[in-house]
């Protein structure tokens, strides 16, 4: 019989006392750092079950695969994005539009620019059949629901609310990814506010706004 040593005992009791409703999302949080300062292929699954502190066997259990948790990884990370949307819209009234908007756009810059080396690593393998935009981007949908509204309350002009979110969704992204590849700013918050000003000056222009302010 072989004996344990005290560092595998406690990392044993470790493993029994997780709880299996925190399993996945430990094995997700540690895919996430070790994705970051390793990369993807560098990682291996028994690198992400010891730094979830579960059994390799257990990783299993939730992700039949690398790839899969990746996929999960990106799920999560549009869910978290698509939510800190909403929640900033939501600190304005449903009819202000105008300030919904200017909210969606400031928000959306910000949390990219907060999170790009998770974004860039989760993403990093970009596949084909992933250009899905129209149908199972939650962030270009959420965009969708606020610019029908505004059409219909008569706060501006969209001829075609899915095509219109795309192209401006995909503005914030470029955006963002120029703030990026300019490197690090010597007042990043007066950036910031430069560029977010500018995709909302943008986005009012492109939906053509009616004269009248709701705001």
């Amino acid at each position: 019989m072989t004996s344990s040593t005290p560092d595998d005992t406690s990392t044993t009791a470790r493993r029994r006392t997780k709880a299996p409703q925190t399993r996945a999302v430990a094995l997700m949080d540690a895919a996430e750092q070790l994705f970051i300062t390793k990369g993807i292929a560098a990682t291996s699954i028994d690198d992400i079950a010891a730094g979830a502190q579960v059994a390799k066997g257990t990783f299993y259990l939730y992700f039949p695969s690398k790839e899969a948790l990746l996929g999960a990884l990106q799920q999560r990370f549009v869910d978290t994005f698509c939510a800190r949307l909403q929640e900033a819209m939501d600190r304005h009234a449903p009819g202000k539009y105008r300030a919904r908007l200017k909210a969606w756009v400031e928000t959306g810059l910000e949390t990219y620019l907060d999170n790009v080396a998770l974004h860039d690593v989760v993403f990093h393998e970009y596949r084909p059949e992933d250009r899905r935009m129209r149908n199972d981007n939650v962030v270009i949908t959420q965009l969708v629901t606020l610019l029908k509204q505004g059409d219909a309350a008569g706060v501006w002009e969209v001829e075609d609310a899915t095509l219109t979110a795309v192209i401006l969704f995909n503005a914030l992204h470029g955006v963002a990814d120029d703030t990026v590849a300019m490197g690090p700013h010597a007042n990043p918050v007066a950036d910031r506010r430069r560029r977010a000003r500018a995709l909302t000056r943008f986005f009012e222009q492109a939906l053509r706004p009616d004269d009248g302010d709701d705001a």
